[in-house]
């Protein structure tokens, strides 16, 4: 699939969507997506892949469009909406309500909403990479076989950070060859390299003024799922924040659905257990089985 070259902005509340087709989907499965990243546009993309004949409806907080979102909305069974976020949803009417007010209904709805760091970005955070989920790794892998080719040597690895995305990020650069250095003292910058490759860190300042120097800076803070959408539907969530779900992203709701970083399986943001593209595959199958005549609704125990 060829993405098209998109270089404009859409008003916020603008409708985006392709043609309807020319046969009657009154009876037509619609399928809810709150939320607009990597894992919703996934799901999407495995949804058309299984020729899935209903409508699906996409509810974005972004009001611009990137290439990839562009191309799926011209999808003829995909409906993109920028700049409308949900903000509450009513499960015993099955509809979704965005921030201004607009009433979306559902079938089946899936959150999608991701996760966000819990402390402001460190200064000169754009000058280094950053793990937050699984789908890091292969970026930081990439990164890292280019500069150790440019370094002629094994790279000098700086990792800042504590919990589950660190001890991850930290098993991802040993298995790439870098030796990493770990801090759990928070900097206040990241320092950039002069010239080279487009990893331009070369080290981090903290509080105090002391530094610390490597060839590369990995940052892996802990993020907060955006599960605000839950109460409003009375969704269960773990203790430590995100939306419970079970092992076929079914939420304590029926007709409700999780995926991404908004998810939590067994008191882990799903981030750190599947890949995107891995639950959207699973996650597309179920909707798909729930869609069809006869299916028996059922939620997360």
């Amino acid at each position: 699939m060829n993405f098209r070259p998109f270089s404009g902005r859409q008003r916020k509340g603008q409708h985006m969507s392709a043609p309807a087709p020319s046969t009657s989907t009154s009876a037509a499965t619609r399928i809810v997506i709150a939320g607009a990243g990597p894992a919703a546009q996934a799901l999407v993309t495995r949804l058309d892949r299984a020729r899935f004949a209903g409508t699906v409806t996409i509810l974005s907080n972004r009001d611009d469009v990137s290439p990839e979102l562009l191309e799926l909305a011209a999808l003829p069974q995909v409906s993109l909406r920028c700049g409308q976020p949900a903000s509450f949803i009513e499960p015993q009417t099955r509809t979704v309500t965005t921030a201004d007010g607009m009433e979306f209904g559902y079938d089946q709805l899936v959150i999608a909403t991701g996760s966000a760091p819990e402390q402001a970005p460190v200064a000169g955070a754009d000058h280094c990479l950053s793990y937050s989920t699984i789908d890091d790794a292969a970026r930081i892998g990439s990164a890292v076989r280019d500069l150790s080719t440019e370094l002629g040597r094994r790279p000098l690895g700086i990792l800042v950070g504590t919990g589950a995305a660190a001890g991850q990020a930290e098993a991802v650069l040993r298995s790439r060859g870098v030796r990493p250095v770990r801090t759990t003292m928070r900097p206040a910058a990241v320092t950039p390299r002069t010239a080279g490759t487009e990893l331009r860190s070369a080290g981090i300042v903290f509080p105090d003024g002391s530094t610390m120097n490597g060839d590369i800076v990995v940052l892996a803070e802990e993020r907060v799922s955006r599960d605000g959408l839950a109460a409003s539907a009375g969704l269960r969530t773990a203790p430590g924040g995100g939306i419970a779900i079970s092992q076929d992203f079914r939420t304590s709701v029926p007709g409700i659905w999780a995926i991404g970083d908004a998810a939590t399986f067994d008191g882990v943001r799903l981030g750190l257990l599947v890949a995107a593209a891995s639950a959207a595959g699973a996650c597309a199958a179920q909707l798909m089985s729930a869609s069809s005549p006869g299916a028996v609704l059922q939620a997360a125990a």
